[in-house]
């Protein structure tokens, strides 16, 4: 079983994480922002990992350090359920519809962070979430696991469907990238002969 349990605890978020790749889309997810817990649904329900998550932040400030605490801290489950990435298909990719939206997004885990994210979001906030804070959840996503993310934005002019079409995209590309290569099970996928 490829699992994590993290705890993070600082002095503006209190975040525990329960992750199974392997799973089935389960999840579990309360984080004080109705529409992050939202898309944190989409994105496990649609990678098919069983997630439980809960955060207590300083939502009264912002929802900064709940949305970027909770991506360092997801970016660091699946890093460590995946440990040496032995057998994983490294990289993933998905272009996905959402009305009239059209996103693409791909990853590769190769060990260096970075999140690339080309998306024009009309409105600021989408209830009760900033929708700069899409950046900041990948970057620190990114960094944290070590992988290179790309979201670009193919069509689309409605804000709650763009940053939809981001995560549920980017929980398929995901459960691509770490699906285990059934022709290298037990292979690490890089020349190099490591990812970390």
């Amino acid at each position: 079983m490829r699992t994590a349990n993290i705890i993070r605890n600082t002095s503006e978020t209190k975040i525990t994480c329960k992750l199974n790749i392997d799973g089935t889309g389960k999840q579990q997810i309360k984080t004080k922002i109705g529409f992050l817990d939202h898309m944190l649904e989409l994105f496990a329900r649609h990678g098919r990992f069983d997630l439980e998550l809960n955060a207590d932040g300083d939502v009264w400030v912002d929802g900064h350090h709940t949305a970027e605490d909770i991506a360092i801290v997801l970016g660091r489950a699946f890093s460590e359920a995946l440990g040496e990435r032995r057998g994983i298909v490294r990289y993933g990719s998905m272009i996905l519809p959402m009305d009239e939206t059209l996103v693409m997004a791909a990853l590769d885990i190769s060990g260096r962070g970075i999140a690339c994210l080309n998306l024009a979001i009309p409105a600021q906030r989408i209830g009760d979430f900033d929708t700069e804070l899409v950046e900041e959840f990948f970057v620190a996503f990114a960094r944290e696991l070590g992988a290179a993310i790309h979201l670009q934005q193919l069509a689309g002019k409605n804000s709650h469907h763009i940053v939809e079409a981001c995560f549920k995209g980017f929980g398929r590309a995901l459960a691509d990238a770490v699906a285990i290569n059934q022709l290298a099970p037990d292979e690490i996928p890089s020349t190099k002969g490591t990812i970390l």
